[in-house]
Parts: C-alpha cells; sequence; structure tokens
C-alpha cells in the first residue's frame, strides 16, 4: 500500500481510507502496510503505529494485513516487533538490511532473531537492487529450514534461476511469493503461490485477476492481461518507485501528488506518458 500525503507533508488520512476501501473493492486477497512503496523509510515510529492502527480499523472488507516492520539495525527491528500493537495482522514482512551490505551469515542471523522474536508469522523480502546484497537461494532455504516462524520469501532478486532452486529445494509450508510484477507470471509458473505487488495499488482488480488466472493454470488469459499491464508496470519505475504508481493513482483521483524528500514526482515527461498508458489501458478494457 502507498501512503497518500498532503502538501505540508502530513498523512493524508482522508485519502487513505480512501485507498484502503479501493483496494479492497479491487478484489485483493490481502493487504500489506507499511512496505517499501509505503515509504516507510520517511513515516516516523509513531505514524506508522497511527497508520497499522488506521487501516485496520478501516479494514470493513476483512482482508488479511501484512505489517511491513524491518531495517538494517538488527535490535531496531527486535525493538519494533515488541512495542508496536498489531491487533487485526496476521503477518509480518521483513526487508533484508540494506545499506550496511552484510555476509551471508550475517543475514541469517538477523533473520533468525527476528523469527524467534516475531509475534507473528515473518514473510522475509529480498530485493537486492534496493538492499545492495543478494540474499543467496542457499541462505533463503538455510532460513527457511532453521526458522519455524519465517513462513515465506518475497522474492525480488530478479533471478528466475534462483527463484527455482528455492522453490524446489525449499521444506514444506515454506513459499515463495513474487517481489517483482513484471515477473510475477512466470514465477507462478514455477511454483510461486502469489504477489506482493506495487502495480495493484493502482490496477487491483486487473492484477490480482492475472495473479487468480495463474494460479489456476490458465496461462492463455493470464498472458492477456500480463502483456495489458506490462508497459504500465515497467513505465512504474522509470523514475523510481512509488513516484510512478502514485502518478497513476493521482490521475486516478486516489491521493494528492506529494512526498517525504527525498522521493520526489516524476517528470512531466513521464506524466504526460503515464496518462498516455493509462487512457490505453482503459481504451483495452472497454474494447473487451
Amino acid at each position: 500500500m502507498v501512503t497518500p500525503f498532503n502538501a505540508d507533508g502530513s498523512i493524508d488520512w482522508e485519502n487513505l481510507k480512501k485507498v484502503v476501501h479501493f483496494l479492497s473493492a479491487g478484489k485483493l486477497e490481502y493487504l500489506v502496510v507499511m512496505g517499501t512503496t509505503g515509504e516507510n523509510v520517511t513515516i516516523s515510529k509513531e505514524e506508522k503505529q497511527a497508520i497499522f492502527s488506521f487501516v485496520a480499523e478501516h479494514n470493513n472488507a476483512g482482508l488479511p494485513l501484512v505489517a511491513g516492520i524491518g531495517g538494517n539495525n538488527t535490535n531496531e527491528v527486535l525493538e519494533g516487533l515488541k512495542k508496536t500493537r498489531l491487533d487485526g495482522y496476521q503477518a509480518i514482512l521483513s526487508v533484508s538490511p540494506y545499506y550496511n551490505k552484510p555476509n551471508q551469515e550475517g543475514i541469517f542471523q538477523h533473520y533468525k532473531m527476528i523469527g524467534d522474536a516475531s509475534p507473528l508469522p515473518v514473510i522475509m523480502y529480498n530485493v537486492p537492487g534496493r538492499t545492495g546484497m543478494n540474499v543467496t537461494a542457499e541462505t533463503t532455504l538455510r532460513i527457511a529450514t532453521a526458522c519455524p516462524n519465517i513462513i515465506a520469501t518475497k522474492e525480488a532478486c530478479g533471478s528466475l534461476e534462483q527463484v527455482m532452486q528455492i522453490i524446489k529445494n525449499k521444506p514444506e509450508g515454506f513459499e515463495v511469493i513474487s517481489g517483482d510484477d513484471a515477473l510475477t507470471l512466470p514465477m507462478i509458473a514455477c511454483g510461486a503461490i502469489g504477489v506482493i505487488s506495487v502495480v495493484a495499488n493502482a490496477y487491483p482488480f486487473e492484477f490480482s485477476e492475472m495473479t487468480r488466472l495463474a494460479l489456476r493454470g490458465d496461462y492463455p488469459s493470464a498472458r492477456i492481461l500480463h502483456y495489458a499491464l506490462i508497459d504500465i508496470i515497467n513505465s512504474m519505475f522509470v523514475e523510481g518507485s512509488p513516484s510512478g504508481v502514485k502518478a497513476y493513482m493521482h490521475q486516478m483521483g486516489l491521493l494528492q501528488h506529494y512526498f517525504r524528500l527525498p522521493v520526489y514526482p516524476v517528470s512531466d515527461e513521464l506524466y504526460k506518458k503515464i496518462q498516455q498508458l493509462k487512457e490505453e489501458l482503459n481504451s483495452l478494457t472497454v474494447g473487451s
């Protein structure tokens, strides 16, 4: 989930409620609150707690909720797990440590401590493009085997070979979730069970339906939606995320076009391109 802001940088609670209801109406099957797309690194601990509670309060559809609690200071993450009130939440999403670039043993020990301390099941998150360090298939499998409270990995390594190694060798009960919208279709074909998505903030029904079709094995129908969305997905990352997806949502009237630095709006050129892609998808939808 994105986090809407006002012009003064404060949280836009009215539009946050609108986004929760929009996503619920879009037939998503769960919501992730305070992940990367939620700009969590620029949001204070007090604000995070307020957002967690607000989303749970306005989750009228009763969707399962996942709380993003991660970071590059293991002790601080453990403190967050201990102090955050998580009423209404079913799981934790915790990103691999960023900036520090720890070795694989450091990553393993980080997740072992989180798994032991977390009051809820944990989804680990491997996104080397953001963290600077890949969690290898070997380390992921070691965590999956040694940490029973870590139930899945959100995998955004960009390597289908690595994804397949994890899926082939993972223990029973540990799952792989796509963390890369553009690769969700092939990852499901390899055995992933779903996705934690950026594009679904703007196109919840279309992208979740593509995912469900793929999970049912209806790949011809899933491909139609995949290719209808692929240029939109790519455009969301040209000038960084969540700048791209928020441009789409602003054009849809779901939020104001404000961010907290260093995140910044997309260029006028890309904003116009996004409008064009949005109109092209609308025409395809109407035509179908």
